[in-house]
């Protein structure tokens, strides 16, 4: 079996990477971490079985890592290893889904192996049942050809629907996400804004209003010379977002 360690304290992955060489188990170390956000990236590069992975880490932590790869076709197995509140544990055990508490004993281990080669699809859904909310992402993940691309939500100027996909769109660079635009607007209804049933603007990146002859509202962004169209039935409810964001200077609630 292919096991990913990720930790963001290197003396705690130094202790798995010695308790997996003493197991006389079929075990292949094929990558580390020190946050979720390299996790996801070797986990795509390596296509380890088993993920030991710790939920308080910077950046993008276990809980986060764990909801991306739940959208993947064939999400790994999760051994959680944490001193997380014992109703979140108990879930966890409920829907097999391992943990290990630090300090992490080898039998221990060793029995959440056997428990993680037969982790399915079916015990997936009840991990994510159980799962504590999710907070609005800072980063969204998006797959290009063989490779995870995480994107700061900062840098999203805006979201347009294409057919089955959401479009994102940086100063740099346009991705497809795999997302409904309508949830994407209820987890960001503060830092963007609906201007078109098929777009979302960052109140962010707005530079201005303009109005065409025919009366036609169209959004300007920052660092782009693409005009975004603005629908009439939405025109007076951007502008009074907008005017009120700027007065503010923070995202709305």
């Amino acid at each position: 079996m292919k096991v990913l360690i990720a930790d963001d304290e290197k003396l705690a992955r130094l202790r798995l990477k010695s308790l997996l060489n003493e197991l006389n188990e079929d075990i292949q170390i094929v990558a580390e971490a020190e946050n979720g956000r390299v996790a996801l990236q070797k986990w795509q590069q390596t296509g380890a079985d088993i993920l030991l992975l710790d939920i308080r880490m910077p950046d993008m932590d276990g809980l986060d890592v764990a909801r991306e790869l739940a959208r993947t076709q064939s999400p790994p197995a999760i051994i959680f290893t944490t001193a997380y509140d014992e109703h979140a544990l108990q879930a966890f055990d409920a829907n097999a889904v391992d943990y290990l508490l630090k300090p992490i004993r080898k039998e221990r281990l060793l029995n959440a192996l056997q428990k993680a080669q037969v982790f399915n699809r079916a015990k997936w859904d009840g991990l994510m049942q159980w799962l504590p909310e999710r907070p609005v992402r800072s980063h969204l993940c998006v797959q290009v050809q063989a490779d995870l691309h995480l994107i700061p939500v900062k840098d999203i100027v805006f979201f347009q629907a294409d057919q089955k996909y959401v479009i994102i769109k940086t100063l740099q660079k346009a991705y497809l996400l795999d997302e409904s635009l309508k949830t994407l607007e209820d987890e960001f209804s503060g830092l963007f804004i609906r201007i078109h049933r098929n777009a979302l603007v960052s109140l962010l990146h707005i530079e201005e209003l303009e109005k065409k002859p025919d009366g036609q509202l169209l959004v300007k962004c920052q660092g782009t010379d693409e005009r975004l169209a603005v629908s009439r039935r939405l025109a007076a409810k951007v502008r009074t977002c907008l005017k009120e964001f700027k007065h503010n200077k923070a995202p709305l609630r």
